[in-house]
């Protein structure tokens, strides 16, 4: 167990995934430069009451991922622009609200990886899925797209499709992030991404025919 910095944010961050934030609130630069000059990392929880910006500090989810800060551009009195990585999964044991920024004691809470061979097929059903999602989107945004840049390693692989979905909330990200086993989070995005798929399909086939309805939102 080990006392760690905490940011509670509206937004799930996990492993090896990367996260930009705009420190302007002064109690998370203090937090923030404290993290720069130990060179410790800071906890993304997401919050389960309260808000992310000023006001009480927000109650978070128990279940939260470390953010190793790769970059700091300052902006003018104090303020700073940051990215950061996320690295491992880590359980909150206690809570102390005593500074201006809020400190748990935590645990690290690595995802149980199961059977490797259950794993691997996991991963490998979940993968197409992936692919076509990006596809589609790739095409919709007439942008390049290379499924070589997929990971190949289930635990990756399953935290970066969790990472991109865009039509689910963040409280069920949360729920993928908290997930059992690496086993249980891959069967439950790949249903995420069927559903998805699916519908995307479906606007896709109605934009190419001419059909009003299958137009896309600029949202």
């Amino acid at each position: 167990m080990f006392e760690l910095p905490l940011f509670p944010l509206e937004s799930v961050l996990f492993p090896g995934m990367s996260i930009n934030l705009h420190i302007f609130e002064d109690r998370y630069k203090q937090m923030i430069n404290q993290c720069i000059e130990t060179r410790q990392p800071f906890g993304v929880v997401l919050i389960e009451e309260g808000v992310a910006q000023h006001g009480a500090l927000a109650k978070p989810y128990i279940i939260g991922c470390t953010a190793h800060i790769t970059r700091m551009q300052p902006r003018g009195q104090g303020r700073m622009d940051i990215n950061a990585i996320g690295q491992d999964r880590f359980r909150i044991e206690s809570l102390n609200y005593d500074r201006p920024y809020l400190v748990g004691m935590v645990d690290l809470d690595p995802i149980p990886m199961g059977e490797a061979n259950r794993l691997d097929q996991a991963g490998n059903n979940l993968r197409p899925w992936v692919e076509r999602y990006l596809e589609i989107l790739a095409k919709v945004g007439n942008l390049p797209f290379n499924s070589q840049q997929i990971p190949a390693e289930p635990i990756q692989l399953g935290y970066l499709a969790a990472a991109i979905l865009q039509q689910i909330s963040q409280v069920q990200k949360q729920d993928l992030l908290a997930a059992e086993s690496a086993i249980d989070m891959l069967k439950n995005i790949r249903s995420i991404y069927y559903r998805e798929v699916t519908l995307l399909d479906m606007m896709v086939h109605r934009a190419d025919n001419g059909s009003e309805n299958g137009t896309f939102s600029q949202n």
